[in-house]
């Protein structure tokens, strides 16, 4: 062991951690990468990635057991080989983690230390089995970890998270899902969709993250369809792995249920990964919410040379936004004090759930609703998700009133996951609800709903009050 210096230590090697250090170098500062865990990124190993391959898997069994609505017949049951299943997915997803490995073995091998990290000082660092760190600036990159809310406590040693499932052996024959979040609904309908009997158990009446009600209510109902779906319930689990777990819940209206799986899921939420770091000996306290208040502009930890990225700044837990915000801290952190903020892209978050969800630029929740209005777009009776046959969820897209600017959308259907990104790059580019109407839609696609949705945005607009210089009722960004 010996101790080292170096201008910039960065703690996680994962999407967040690996951006931030290569900005860092780029900038011309010597770096240290830092891990404590297994290499290979969330996104890689337990996330995006091995999801997504269930989901395919899913979809494929899906679309041959709802072949009859096109007039095809498939004789007999679909059987799904549940071994096949997850081994497939693990395959795929060892492929997937080897590239990030690669990337990372491309390091300098001085350049990069395993074992955990803890601060011994404002900018000094104790790295299991290498000695002191002492440097200018840290980046905490240390990702987040799924919670286990208090109710699953009574069977804890025994719950299952998102990074467990892709491990079983072959898919269980019943699973409780806990939460009602992205990761729920994607895992929860994609097991469904393998024969799996799944119940959701939702605390609230939040659901997937959207904040439209009209949305939100679509989503669930339609989402519905597939899954038994419990919100705004209280819930009791007891049990263990031999006998099955029993799960008690009741309404706040009083009624209650009963009933046993095989496994109990636990998907509502994660939490940033800050324990054992020793923040105290860098001066960093802990909020109430456990969590480090920083500045969003410029990823810093109060006035100390700190930065954070990713999922530990328990904000917005997407790859692209870690990368984002991993380049950002780690030319932060190598220019310090010398600090930038730059401007973000237009927020972008999709659900892989069927129909899918996705949200662009401002929430609902985020509008000055007297100076905003909705255009919106059932997909009942559009034209290409009635050929497909996916014919349900809607589209709410939110315009500012006197400047017609595009601010933001919530929306749930058949393959939004392309009209989100058209959308995302028209708000980042500033149109107006005229100019996107201006730009080519085929016929006949699914991105018509959008110019439905967008032509009824423009008509409600009409009805704006004027924009006054100084109205502060004008909407969001004035």
């Amino acid at each position: 062991m010996s101790d080292r210096r170096v201008d910039v230590a960065v703690i996680g090697a994962g999407t967040a951690g690996l951006n931030a250090r290569s900005a860092a170098a780029k900038a011309g500062a010597s770096t240290v990468l830092i891990e404590g865990g297994t290499h290979g990124t969330t996104c890689a190993r337990v996330g995006c990635m091995p999801s997504k391959l269930l989901i395919a898997a899913a979809e494929a069994a899906h679309g041959v057991a709802d072949a009859g609505r096109f007039g095809i017949e498939v004789s007999g049951p679909v059987r799904v080989d549940g071994p096949a299943v997850l081994e497939r997915v693990r395959r795929e997803r060892d492929r997937f983690v080897g590239f990030v490995l690669d990337s990372v073995e491309r390091i300098p091998r001085e350049g990069r230390l395993d074992g955990h990290a803890r601060f011994v000082g404002p900018t000094s660092l104790e790295v299991e089995g290498h000695g002191r760190v002492d440097t200018r600036a840290v980046v905490l990159a240390t990702g987040s970890s799924p919670f286990i809310p208090p109710a699953l406590d009574a069977i804890r040693e025994h719950v299952l998270v998102n990074d467990d499932v892709f491990e079983l052996p072959d898919l269980p024959e019943s699973l409780a899902v806990v939460g009602a979040g992205v990761i729920a609904l994607e895992l929860g309908q994609a097991f469904a969709r393998l024969g799996v009997r799944v119940s959701i158990f939702a605390r609230s009446q939040n659901f997937a993250g959207l904040t439209d009600p009209a949305v939100r209510e679509s989503a669930a109902v339609v989402l519905g369809c597939e899954l038994t779906i419990h919100r705004s319930v209280a819930i009791e689990v007891s049990g263990d792995p031999e006998a099955g777990f029993r799960v008690r819940w009741r309404t706040p209206d009083g009624a209650a249920g009963e009933e046993s799986y095989q496994h109990v899921l636990a998907a509502a939420g994660r939490k940033a990964n800050l324990a054992g770091l020793g923040l105290e000996r860098a001066g960093l306290a802990l909020d109430a919410r456990g969590r480090l208040a920083h500045d969003p502009a410029t990823l810093q930890v109060g006035s100390a040379p700190v930065f954070l990225a990713g999922d530990v700044t328990a904000e917005k837990a997407i790859l692209h936004e870690a990368a984002d915000e991993g380049r950002l801290a780690g030319a932060n952190a190598a220019h310090f004090p010398k600090l930038e903020s730059p401007a973000r892209r237009a927020p972008l978050s999709i659900a892989f759930t069927e129909p899918q969800i996705a949200g662009v630029g401002a929430r609902f929740a985020d509008l000055d609703l007297a100076g905003a209005r909705v255009g919106a777009v059932d997909y009942a009776d559009q034209g290409r998700a009635r050929v497909m046959g996916r014919n349900a969820g809607v589209v709410r897209i939110y315009g500012e009133c006197g400047s017609g600017v595009l601010l933001g959308a919530e929306m749930v259907g058949p393959r939004v996951e392309h009209t989100a990104h058209l959308l995302a790059w028209a708000i980042q580019s500033g149109l107006t609800v005229d100019e996107a109407l201006a730009r080519p839609f085929y016929h006949p696609v699914i991105e018509e709903g959008i110019q439905t949705a967008l032509r009824n945005l423009a008509a409600e607009l009409e009805h704006c009050p004027p924009r006054e210089a100084g109205d502060l009722e004008c909407g969001p960004g004035n």
